[in-house]
């Protein structure tokens, strides 16, 4: 071990030598710009490992192959194929189309969603690699480690407000009522929704319409998004809709397709959950909001008349009743250094204790406080689940 200091659960952290970093680049849509930075391979570098960069890595935000390779002495250049032969390999979205490059016993730490991918998890499984899911490392009371639903609730909620002022012509009006905000979902997405709605999704927006009337936010727990007559009077008030539940049961809707038409013609669907439709998965995985498209960094504001409104929605889902939907797969990645860098901050901890352990396989489910957090977050802990 090469020795480094004292790690948050107070133990002697460092890295094991010889255990090897890979920084593929995600190679998602080309609106998809987020890799991590030169100065993780830095960091990690400084540990006493080599960090195996792909070439091209971080150029969608600017950064070239020297700013990581002159990064630290530990740092190569090299190919995709060998950027995922590494040890322990790193990407921010699920590289799924790209899991036969690693080799069987390597740790892949991407965002995985185990919950709601169970083919992922199976396939991982046959190949032989072990897992460690970036949006399932949580501390001991379950809050998550690696997250940044800041971003998710103010961009997304941003972009809402944006769509409403567009469909509302009451909106810019002094004489309107407030504004009736529904959140279905109370946990850490919805905590800021809250905040965010209550300021047009824009502290700019907030300023300009300050003397205004404002918003109402009613949130919805588990108990009320579950009762179907309250769900559908509450959807005849709301001008904007949230979605940032977590669903026990993924394979049903909370707003089925037919409720829609109850909500005003020009009221705004937000997605913030943004599950995806995975109908051919056992159990299948459905929308919370059925018949709403699944937005991208490329177009995340879907007018009801829009031509790709069906595009990303499977053909036995119904979508007869529309309002606009804003929805996107990452709303963090609308600014992608910014959220690179909260990544960055949160996961190097996490990282140095994987690094320092050699891998997913050897993680203890008792072990110190980032251990335990990291195998929870891990294959291992979903074996019985899944």
């Amino acid at each position: 071990m090469v020795e480094i200091g004292n790690g948050i659960d107070g133990s002697v952290s460092g890295a094991k030598a010889g255990v090897t970093l890979g920084l593929p680049c995600m190679g998602q849509e080309p609106e998809e710009r987020r890799d991590f930075l030169p100065s993780l391979a830095r960091r990690v570098g400084n540990l006493g490992l080599d960090v195996f960069v792909e070439t091209g890595l971080g150029a969608a935000m600017g950064y070239s192959d020297s700013d990581y390779f002159n990064a630290s002495d530990r740092v190569r250049v090299v190919e995709r194929s060998e950027a995922f032969a590494q040890d322990v390999v790193l990407v921010l979205r699920s590289p799924d189309d790209r899991f036969e490059l690693m080799k069987p016993g390597a740790t892949l730490v991407s965002m995985l969603h185990f919950p709601t991918r169970v083919q992922r998890y199976r396939r991982l499984k046959e190949l032989g690699i072990e897992g460690v899911a970036l949006d399932l490392i949580g501390d001991d009371s379950g809050r998550r480690l690696v997250e940044n639903m800041e971003a998710v609730a103010w961009n997304g909620l941003e972009a809402t407000f944006g769509a409403l002022a567009q469909t509302y012509g009451g909106f810019k009006t002094h004489d309107r009522e407030p504004i009736r905000v529904t959140i279905m979902g109370a946990g850490m997405v919805g905590k800021h929704a809250i905040e965010a709605a209550t300021k047009y999704g824009s502290l700019e927006r907030a300023r300009v319409l300050s003397g205004y009337p404002g918003v109402e936010v009613t949130v919805l727990g588990r108990n009320l998004t579950s009762d179907g007559g309250y769900l559908r009077r509450r959807l005849g008030v709301t001008d904007v809709l949230v979605d940032s539940a977590y669903r026990s049961d993924s394979s049903r809707p909370l707003i089925p397709n037919e409720w829609i038409v109850d909500m005003p013609e020009h009221a705004v669907v937000c997605d913030l959950s943004v599950d995806p439709y995975l109908l051919d998965a056992d159990p299948p995985t459905v929308r919370g909001i059925e018949g709403i498209p699944q937005g991208t960094l490329e177009q995340y504001v879907f007018w009801p008349h829009d031509p790709n409104w069906r595009a990303t929605i499977p053909h036995a889902i119904p979508d007869t009743n529309r309002r606009t939907s804003v929805s996107c797969y990452s709303w963090p990645g609308i600014h992608p250094r910014a959220c690179m860098h909260k990544y960055e901050e949160q996961l190097l901890p996490c990282l140095e204790r994987l690094l320092a352990a050699g891998g997913a396989a050897s993680l203890k489910v008792d072990g110190g406080y980032l251990e335990r957090a990291l195998y929870r977050a891990s294959m291992g802990a979903w074996s019985a689940l899944l």
